[in-house]
């Protein structure tokens, strides 16, 4: 384990960072981790009123704080949630000794963090959600509310250090929302939300970028489309599709990442085929495939970079890499 001096208990941004990127975990996970991490920053910036990268964090700077988060987001890599639902957030009440003093329960990074979100107080004295809690939650979280009509198929406990006068225990519950068999779900519909704006003064690659970024945090679709403007200059339409869920944490991202000053919103039904990820293994090396059915079609398609690593190897194209992919489908199936 590590000796911590006194220098990492008031850890910098760029610190936190730096150990993320150090650990050898996916990068989407990284990715995940950096952001609750910026989110945390963020608001302690506007509490204290200094740019984030100015921040230093005390208990939340620690290893251990930087093991629960990336923990979190390592597991939601693992489990890939379709929605996640949370009840209204317990905040505690009264006050916290921190290293600022004695301050109001919620803290004052956390109360900005949770903006937005449900929460109350209760009757617990204590801090019950930290700020690296409520950025998790924010992060995370698609809608908040009771909990739905599901086959509950894993619970999972978290038990604290602290002794309340309740049991200090959060509960995680994993299953499928009733009424969607994976096997007779054939013919699914669902909503999302569409996001559009039109933008004339970004170069091509800072669209690419915020297109990219959107995808990564969590868009459903992000795609531009070439348009001409008033004065017939040429622009671009953004378009992007995300769960209802994750409107408010998308428009933010658009305005945040496009110089648009305005989005418009359209609600879309969606028709989806079923599609579930296998791997199969051929004596070219491990080939991911994509099966998709539904409406009484059936379709599959191989991951690209699988493809590309036969065809590098075999120094053939791609089109032989599938063909020879095929080859050994069909024979792993009979047909």
């Amino acid at each position: 384990g590590h000796e911590h001096g006194s220098d990492h208990k008031h850890a910098g941004l760029d610190y936190v960072m730096s150990t993320i990127e150090g650990m050898d975990i996916p990068e989407k996970v990284k990715k995940d981790a950096a952001e609750i991490y910026r989110l945390i920053a963020d608001a302690e910036s506007r509490v204290h009123g200094v740019s984030a990268d100015q921040i230093h964090f005390h208990e939340v700077g620690m290893y251990d704080a930087i093991v629960d988060v990336v923990s979190v987001c390592l597991l939601m890599h693992e489990i890939k949630p379709d929605r996640i639902i949370a009840s209204a957030v317990n905040t505690g009440s009264g006050t916290v000794r921190c290293a600022h003093g004695i301050l109001p329960v919620p803290a004052p990074a956390t109360a900005l963090l949770l903006e937005g979100i449900p929460a109350y107080g209760g009757e617990i004295m204590g801090e019950l959600c930290t700020p690296t809690g409520a950025a998790l939650l924010r992060y995370y979280v698609n809608e908040y509310g009771n909990m739905p009509l599901m086959r509950t198929e894993g619970t999972g406990y978290g038990f604290g250090h602290k002794d309340f006068d309740r049991a200090n225990c959060l509960r995680v519950m994993l299953g499928e929302e009733a009424g969607e068999d994976r096997e007779d779900r054939e013919d699914r519909e669902d909503r999302v939300i569409g996001l559009s704006c039109n933008v004339d003064d970004m170069t091509g690659e800072e669209m690419g970028y915020a297109v990219e970024r959107l995808l990564e945090k969590g868009a459903k679709e992000a795609y531009v489309v070439p348009a001409v403007m008033k004065k017939s200059r040429p622009g671009y339409e953004l378009n992007v599709l995300c769960a209802e869920g994750d409107r408010e944490r998308m428009i933010h991202d658009i305005f945040s990442l496009t110089t648009t000053i305005g989005l418009r919103e359209t609600l879309y039904r969606r028709y989806v085929m079923d599609r579930t990820v296998g791997e199969m293994y051929t004596s070219y090396g491990s080939v991911r495939v994509k099966e998709s059915s539904g409406y009484g079609v059936t379709r599959r398609k191989y991951e690209y970079d699988d493809l590309k690593a036969i065809a590098d190897r075999e120094d053939i194209g791609i089109r032989q890499a599938r063909e020879m992919a095929d080859g050994f489908f069909d024979r792993r199936t009979g047909e």
